[in-house]
């Protein structure tokens, strides 16, 4: 029997050799990809022409061009402003909505729910428009707020309906347990329930964030001044001024400047994504 066993294992795993070397080929792919363009932005114009990076050094105005010259740092600051506080508010909205579309039966939770689908299934790109209007009329154009505002009520629908399933697979025990002690709703909710749902929250918060490090459209229109640009704003602007004026060792360090906080982010908490996701937040 113990043979049979070794032999099933070795034919799964000659059965996973494709799929092993797809994969080595795809990281390998992905890090020569990712160290040219490091040594890109540490070298010249002439040097990235002519094939020769680094062959003079490691040139660090290029950076100091981008970050300090080109006041990326100012953009690196507002977009995570932005990408901290829409979180903060995003899940201090959704979660206590989940929990109550998960907990609790009344009247309108069915309507709720499919509102919620109907939310999922509308494009971004079509409420521009009307919200564009909307924040003109008021007078609240190029504002930090209401960048803020709108990428919280614009990720409403689908972290709500990412923290349902999670909410669903708790136990209501806990909820009575925690009442016959004399616990509150409020506090149950915060102390007891919301703390088991943990992996699928950090999980959330993970990808919210780095969504919204990386939003460009709605910061292009609603957050465009120098101060309020956020960083894929400020990229863009940097990217079109370093090839009008041929400095592309600048561009590629404002590129590396860019992409490398949300790559460390993956590396660091890819198992606490992975644990998430597998944790309940999108079963169901």
């Amino acid at each position: 029997m113990g043979k049979r066993t070794r032999t099933l294992k070795v034919r799964q795993q000659i059965a996973l050799i494709p799929s092993y070397i797809l994969l080595v080929v795809w990281c390998v792919f992905i890090f020569v990809m990712l160290g040219w363009i490091v040594m890109a932005s540490f070298s010249t114009t002439r040097e990235l022409f002519t094939d020769k990076l680094l062959s003079s050094g490691l040139h660090w105005e290029n950076y100091e061009k981008v970050v300090v010259t080109g006041k990326m740092y100012i953009a690196f600051l507002n977009s995570l402003l932005y990408s901290a506080v829409s979180v903060f508010f995003t899940i201090l909205v959704c979660a206590p909505a989940a929990y109550g579309l998960s907990r609790f039966n009344f009247k309108l939770k069915n309507l709720f729910q499919r509102l919620l689908v109907v939310g999922l299934g509308i494009p971004g790109v079509m409420v521009i428009i009307p919200l564009f209007s909307i924040i003109t009329m008021l007078h609240m154009g190029d504002s930090k707020v209401t960048l803020i505002m709108l990428y919280v009520v614009t990720s409403i629908p689908f972290c709500t309906f990412f923290l349902l399933p999670a909410f669903s697979d708790i136990s209501p025990t806990y909820e009575e347990a925690a009442a016959i002690d004399g616990c509150g709703p409020i506090r149950t909710f915060w102390e007891i329930v919301f703390p088991l749902v943990r992996p699928s929250v950090t999980t959330l918060v993970i990808f919210q964030f780095i969504g919204k490090w990386n939003e460009y459209f709605m910061a292009q229109i609603f957050a465009n001044s120098g101060n309020n640009r956020s960083m894929s704003v400020s990229l863009n602007q940097i990217i079109v001024a370093m090839t009008r004026e041929g400095g592309w060792g600048g561009m590629f360090a404002a590129v590396t400047f860019v992409s490398f906080p949300t790559i460390i982010l993956y590396v660091i908490l890819s198992r606490k994504i992975i644990g998430g996701t597998t944790a309940g937040g999108i079963k169901g």
